[in-house]
């Protein structure tokens, strides 16, 4: 499966952006979805995932209540909404799909199949 991320940007600290990422290839609902960032130096680290049929979603805790994933199989796309966001929010986002169960989701990077090239953001304060 082919994704393109796109919709990073600059924002200020307080701020809202909206994140999507389009799929195209192979049958989107297959893949369980997910949102990682990385930033200057640092690991890719896990932002958001959800399950193959959009049932289930998972953040970690500093996400949860900031960012919200979701998906629309009809449309092949995923997005990722972010509020409040942070200076620390800075980074490069990349969407990713995993072939998996339904109900499954993974927050570890290595398990994702397919990435996108990555979309950037960054958060002033």
């Amino acid at each position: 499966v082919q994704l393109q991320a796109f919709g990073g940007g600059l924002v200020q600290a307080g701020g809202s952006l909206k994140l999507s990422c389009a799929a195209s290839g192979r049958t989107f609902s297959n893949y369980a979805m997910g949102w990682f960032r990385q930033a200057p130096g640092k690991e890719r680290e896990f932002v958001a995932g959800i399950s193959r049929d959009g049932s289930r979603t998972d953040y970690p805790d500093s996400m949860k209540g900031r960012f919200t994933i979701s998906r629309d199989n009809a449309l092949n796309t995923l997005s990722l909404q972010m509020n409040s966001l942070k200076p620390e929010d800075t980074a490069v986002y990349f969407c990713a799909a995993r072939w998996a169960n339904i109900n499954d989701i993974s927050t570890t990077a290595r398990t994702y199949d397919y990435w996108g090239q990555g979309t950037e953001v960054t958060v002033s304060s």
